[in-house]
């Protein structure tokens, strides 16, 4: 839906008109081809964890490796789709919002590439926590502008970034997660299909058969629903996303919009959200940047009550936890947000028989974590 005033609605209606005239394009699909095969690097592996299978006992946990794509996580999917229409459609200017940085990152790059002026709204509070992508964002050329309001976060940086949308017309707002109104969620989802197709061919392909489930993080819910695109019309695989249980399942402590929270409209868009007293976009924590929203895409909510997907939520301790096993058992580092799907996988693969295959979207690769990783590791003693 499109929860927004008449002039912000005039602008979603130029946006859609545009996906809806390009997207099925042969040229633009023949371009955005080109560049993800000659820039971003796909087709991207499914990687056996043979150790960690082995280890755990149970079902062959597999990984999408999305960490392997130009700049280390799956945002570029998107990116280079929604760049290239801000192109089609005479757009000299973008902006972005980001929570851990990897959408920034990958909007810079792909706003250099295309010769587009590039702005990214960031929480002041993800900035201390993701600097090292901030200072890769300023090298690209993106102006980095920190989000100064609320609790200084995700949510607070789509505000400013749609605020400075609607003051802008010859302004394109590359939005990064399968949220906000249409044609956004559409959009995200189409462009990151890739995963879940490529997913598919590639289970097939080396395994005979497809996964009994594929795991995904949820915060927004980008990487997971193009994973789900891929699987959602096979009953038989279980579509599992995984949200972020923080410190503990209770008020402030969590960013489980889909577990926790209850229906409401937020940046335009309907679907589930954590609510405060007032029944505002209430508080929100997890340990990951890239989680930490009070709401989720509005697909989501959809596949979670027709009862095709599943939602459940893991503690920071467990994807730590997940973090470490995969890095010392197949020398691989996650993303935090990654590893919160990871956790779940552990948990699900001693229960399945040893002919089992699990699929892990691992989003990002987790470089950018490695400082706050450090100062929860002291933290820790």
């Amino acid at each position: 839906g499109q929860f927004v005033p008449d002039d912000l609605k005039a602008r979603l209606d130029e946006v859609t008109e545009a996906f809806d005239r390009y997207s099925d394009n042969s040229f633009f699909k023949d371009e955005l081809d080109y560049y993800f095969k000659h820039y971003t690097g796909r087709p991207n592996p499914i990687f056996f964890c043979a150790n960690l299978s082995e280890r755990l006992g149970g079902a062959k946990i597999y990984l999408k490796r999305e960490d392997l794509n130009h700049l280390g996580a799956h945002k570029i999917n998107n990116t280079l789709g929604q760049c290239l229409l801000a192109k089609r459609m005479g757009k000299k200017r973008i902006v972005a919002e980001t929570g851990a940085g990897q959408h920034g990152v990958a909007t810079a790059a792909t706003a250099a590439l295309l010769g587009l002026e590039c702005t990214v709204y960031m929480g002041a509070e993800d900035m201390k926590r993701q600097r090292l992508n901030v200072i890769r964002m300023e090298m690209l050329g993106a102006k980095v502008v920190p989000a100064l309001s609320g609790q200084r976060t995700l949510k607070e940086a789509v505000d400013e970034a749609l605020a400075a949308w609607i003051a802008n017309p010859d302004t394109f707002y590359v939005l990064g997660s399968a949220v906000g109104p249409h044609p956004y969620p559409t959009m995200v989802r189409h462009f990151q299909a890739v995963i879940g197709c490529e997913a598919r061919e590639q289970m097939l392909a080396e395994c005979g058969k497809l996964p009994v489930a594929a795991f995904a993080c949820v915060g927004g819910g980008s990487n997971a629903i193009g994973l789900f695109a891929g699987f959602v019309d096979d009953a038989d695989v279980r579509l599992i996303g995984v949200e972020p249980a923080g410190r503990g399942l209770t008020y402030g402590d969590h960013a489980a919009s889909l577990c926790k929270g209850e229906p409401g409209v937020m940046h335009g868009f309907h679907s589930y959200m954590i609510k405060d007293e007032k029944g505002e976009p209430g508080a929100v924590y997890s340990i990951s940047a890239g989680l930490d929203y009070p709401s989720v895409g509005p697909e989501h909510s959809y596949l979670k009550d027709i009862g095709r997907a599943e939602y459940v939520s893991v503690t920071d301790k467990e994807a730590v936890d997940a973090f470490f096993l995969l890095s010392r058992t197949e020398g691989i580092i996650p993303a935090l947000e990654s590893s919160h799907a990871l956790a779940q996988a552990v948990k699900v693969a001693p229960t399945l028989p040893k002919d089992a295959a699990l699929l892990v979207c691992l989003s990002g690769r987790g470089d950018k974590d490695v400082e706050q990783m450090e100062a929860f590791l002291e933290s820790a003693k």
